[in-house]
């Protein structure tokens, strides 16, 4: 048995971007990658297919608890309202003067954060760890293999404005590396439902808190709790 078999599953939830705000990211990371190699940095682009927002980042789950957790957020979303969010504007973590991220940010009226704090509270009740920084909203568009100074890359093209994704639920998604490529499988879609279809929430519980290491699935980093 692997080592990754014997861990469990990689999971994280999010929503995709709708295709048309993939096919504009795309067309912007184009000229984001000329400009990087004019400049002789070694950014890792994401795939326009692999392009989302991370709501929750799980880190590594045993099988028999992935039913759980789609219980959990499913009684999570009861009541949630279908809404559209605006990709806008890059940006670098933790800078563009320092940074090792290169992201486009999302605009909305704070559908997404709520969403993304309902999700959290119901991975806590199963013993996942709960998250210790403030929610930012993003879509990760590539990473660096080294923090670098950024700003002369992204500034120039840094207000530029997308489209918008429509969200009528989110997706449980299961993270895989092979080849150093990461692939992002669909393990269901957790539709928003209304309060006279509330599911009846299990009782089982995860053993013991995830680790969830250093940063989360798309690379943003997480702040230690002091």
């Amino acid at each position: 048995m692997s080592e990754e078999s014997e861990r469990g599953t990689r999971l994280f939830v999010g929503v995709r971007v709708s295709v048309q705000t993939a096919n504009a990211l795309a067309q912007c990371a184009e000229q984001l990658a000329r400009r990087a190699k004019d400049a002789n940095l070694d950014i890792k682009w994401a795939s326009p297919t692999n392009y989302h927002l991370t709501l929750k980042f799980l880190g590594w789950v045993q099988p028999e608890l992935v039913h759980a957790v789609e219980d959990r957020i499913t009684a999570a979303l009861v009541g949630c309202q279908p809404f559209k969010f605006r990709t806008a504007r890059l940006g670098g973590f933790p800078s563009l003067d320092s940074a090792n991220v290169v992201w486009a940010g999302v605009e909305d009226r704070g559908e997404t954060a709520e969403l993304a704090s309902r999700i959290d509270l119901a991975c806590a009740t199963l013993g996942f760890a709960a998250e210790s920084r403030g929610f930012k909203a993003h879509v990760t568009l590539g990473r660096a293999r080294e923090t670098r100074p950024l700003k002369d890359v992204v500034l120039p093209m840094s207000e530029q404005m997308f489209s918008d994704t429509r969200v009528d639920g989110v997706i449980l998604f299961e993270s895989k590396t092979i080849s150093e490529v990461s692939a992002y499988n669909e393990i269901s879609k957790i539709a928003f439902k209304t309060a006279d279809r509330a599911p009846v929430q299990p009782e089982k519980r995860q053993t013991e808190a995830v680790d969830m290491a250093d940063e989360t699935d798309d690379g943003w980093p997480r702040e230690r709790a002091k």
